[in-house]
């Protein structure tokens, strides 16, 4: 069987990457950039004023001078003004260009006006370039603002506005279908006999998705029935990028899935990782393109593999810069018996010294997705037999 590594390695090898399109900028939050962006100009652009207060020219302070005439205002976006003398002043709103022959801003709580004329207070500093932002000590014309692979939150949207970007290269969203199979499946809300079981699995994926960005996503759910699966199936492959499926892939004999997928003409890439829980994972890319995940149906291997290998697969496919593989010690001991890469959910807990510990919540078993609650994610052991101690460090991987 695949290491987890190896599993990691072929869906990345076999999902394409998504076509890029052309959006408007409002139109842009959450999605993955395709272009680097560079500074339009200078940032500030100007000699910024960062208080409201007066524009004056510290030399006269120098000099002796503390109470000066008002020459004018100077009000943010208005052309700016120039100083007539060093006994004057100019009133300055915050933003405004700093006026010119002036180089301090003294904020108006360190003063006292009266009669055209602002006095400053006695223990009011004025030092050169005091409360103004000078001109592009944030960034220089031309400077590298956001590159290729980041996603577009509010920090970068601002950042593009900036840089005069109305419209931005971004990933194509992919059409996502989540498929849950299997004859015991009752959605919330409707009556629900003692031999079945809720259909829960397809909204946590679901969730899962929308919560990383992903908005395209449709829904289905498919009986145990090799007909309706391949019509259903078929369907899919034709009008969706990606198909995730929950249930069917296990060895029973209605786990009919990867033979109605052959059928279909998808090419089996692999079938079961050496990992517990979510052993029976199956990959397949079809001769369309569509990329299709078998996630086992139990609820904790679907939410663990999908955690592992999807999402991460995903944000491949839109050009997303890979996230850093965060590590986290172990705060108690675990042992993993079988040969196996052993995932098992943890709670976030920090020690005295504020530093954050994995504390192992294991479930009772890959059917008890209640067991999850107030889990942070699960942390990735190698496989056994072997006694993990407490301050192992290793792998962190997070349900959002």
């Amino acid at each position: 069987m695949l290491t987890p590594a190896e599993a990691d390695q072929l869906i990345g090898q076999h999902l394409q990457c998504l076509p890029i399109e052309s959006l408007p900028l409002a139109q842009c939050a959450g999605a993955v950039l395709r272009e680097n962006i560079y500074a339009e100009r200078d940032q500030p652009p100007y000699d910024r004023v960062a208080m409201d207060g007066v524009a004056l020219d510290s030399h006269a302070v120098s000099a002796g001078e503390r109470s000066f005439r008002i020459q004018a205002t100077q009000a943010a976006g208005d052309t700016p003004l120039t100083l007539d003398a060093p006994a004057n002043c100019i009133e300055v709103m915050t933003g405004a260009v700093l006026p010119l022959g002036c180089d301090s801003v003294v904020p108006v709580e360190r003063l006292t006006i009266e009669r055209g004329h602002a006095t400053l207070m006695p223990d009011a500093p004025v030092e050169p370039w005091q409360n103004v932002h000078r001109r592009a000590t944030d960034t220089r014309q031309g400077a590298l603002l956001l590159s290729a692979g980041q996603r577009l939150r509010a920090p970068e949207i601002a950042i593009a506005a900036s840089a005069g970007m109305a419209r931005i290269r971004v990933a194509s969203q992919p059409m996502l279908a989540v498929i849950s199979t299997g004859n015991e499946l009752v959605e919330p809300g409707e009556p629900v006999l003692a031999h079945q079981v809720r259909r829960s699995n397809a909204y946590a994926i679901v969730s899962a998705l929308r919560e990383h960005g992903f908005q395209r996503v449709a829904d289905d759910h498919i009986r145990d029935d090799a007909a309706e699966l391949r019509e259903r199936l078929h369907f899919h492959l034709e009008t969706h990028d990606v198909l995730v499926l929950s249930g069917g892939v296990s060895m029973g004999r209605f786990d009919l899935v990867p033979q109605v997928l052959g059928e279909l003409g998808v090419r089996t890439i692999f079938h079961k990782v050496a990992q517990r829980p979510g052993k029976p994972l199956w990959f397949g890319v079809a001769p369309s393109g569509a990329a299709v995940f078998g996630l086992p149906g139990n609820p904790v291997s679907t939410l663990v593999c999908l955690t592992r290998y999807v999402l991460p697969a995903l944000r491949g496919s839109l050009g997303q810069t890979p996230q850093p593989v965060q590590r986290m010690a172990l705060a108690a001991p675990v042992s993993v018996t079988p040969p196996l890469t052993y995932f098992i959910p943890v709670r976030l807990e920090q020690d005295d010294w504020g530093r954050d510990w994995a504390v192992p919540a294991p479930t009772n078993g890959s059917g008890d997705f209640t067991g999850l609650a107030g889990t942070e994610g699960f942390v990735e052991l190698p496989p056994g037999p072997n006694t993990y101690v407490k301050g192992f460090v290793t792998r962190l991987y997070r349900w959002s």
